[in-house]
């Protein structure tokens, strides 16, 4: 009957077939959501798959979105597995895991999540063995070298969300201090994202002026004070938002969109993604933030820091605090 409304032109052809873009988001919980909505309202896929152990509600939540596609560029969203309906996608995004709870820190997680990520990942290497992995559950330096153990995948491919929020929230605070636009700050948050980040004050500018013009140690007190205030306003923040509504979700659901806008696009953009690093200031096997240029092979190439003394020592500090850890794991 629907038919009948359309006349075919006799001519017409049907066009070649393009190849999908295909993602999977495993885990249907706050973030995970998160993801998914902002993925679908900005196009980064022609087909999402929503995986989550609890299946009634992850069912709830893809009937809840699929209703308003009519308001964007539609997007195949569907329930299932990388088993069943993942097989073969592009990017394999990882949110599932156990929640961080008040006054945890993210490296409490660990355990719990590498139990997760072993039930879970045997399916990704099986019938996804070409895809790049988006790691975002906490610990994420963590989890994303517990996944590049597990999954054997090469480096390029697999990748955390790292110091990619940290670095935003850094931008912002800046901003809202100098009143100016924060995509028009430079400045990077690097290591961990937790306790023992670093944030690159030697480098950070805005408009091409330098927010120090010589060094940390040159600053009055007062200057440092103001200084360490932003910062740990911006390392705090996760602990602040939890503390208030037991979880966060929206800053995060749009940080990976945006890596995965990179990706999928091939954008060549820096991102501060946490990926394994050997080399730059002695560190070596481990997975910690960096400012990365990223296409749609994963990985390209990462940017040469030159650090302050204080700054490199900063660094080598959150490497051997992940390192510790990284120590004690079994996979």
């Amino acid at each position: 009957m629907l038919e009948s409304i359309f006349t075919q032109h006799p001519e017409a052809e049907k066009p070649a077939p393009l190849r999908p873009r295909k993602g999977v988001i495993i885990g249907a919980g706050q973030v995970g959501l998160a993801c998914a909505y902002s993925i679908l309202i900005q196009d980064c896929f022609d087909e999402l798959i929503l995986q989550d152990i609890n299946q009634d509600k992850v069912e709830g939540e893809v009937m809840d979105l699929i209703h308003g596609m009519p308001f964007i560029t539609p997007t195949a969203l569907k329930v299932g597995t990388v088993a069943d309906v993942g097989q073969g996608a592009d990017l394999v995004i990882i949110t599932a895991g156990a929640a961080q709870k008040p006054g945890e820190s993210r490296l409490n997680l660990v355990e719990r999540n590498i139990a997760i990520f072993k039930s879970i990942l045997s399916d990704v290497v099986k019938h996804c063995p070409n895809a790049i992995l988006l790691i975002v559950s906490n610990p994420v330096d963590i989890m994303t070298y517990a996944t590049l153990k597990i999954t054997g995948f090469p480096s390029s491919r697999v990748i955390g969300s790292g110091t990619v929020l940290d670095t935003a929230r850094f931008r912002y605070q800046l901003a809202q201090r100098m009143q100016v636009d924060p995509r028009s700050v430079h400045a990077y948050i690097i290591g961990e994202h937790g306790d023992s980040e670093v944030a690159l004050w030697s480098t950070a500018n805005v408009g091409g002026r330098k927010l120090i013009d010589h060094s940390w140690e040159s600053l009055s007190t007062s200057e440092q004070d103001e200084l360490a205030s932003i910062f740990n306003q911006v390392k705090n923040a996760a602990y602040e938002i939890i503390q208030r509504k037991g979880y966060t979700a929206y800053a995060i659901g749009l940080v990976v969109t945006d890596i995965i806008k990179a990706i999928m696009r091939s954008q060549e953009r820096i991102l501060t993604v946490s990926s394994l690093v050997n080399g730059p200031y002695g560190i070596h096997d481990v997975c910690l933030g960096w400012p990365t240029v990223l296409n749609e092979k994963g990985i390209l190439k990462t940017v040469n820091l030159k650090l302050s003394k204080a700054e490199e020592e900063q660094l080598c500090h959150s490497a051997q605090v992940l390192q510790q850890v990284f120590q004690q794991l079994n996979f």
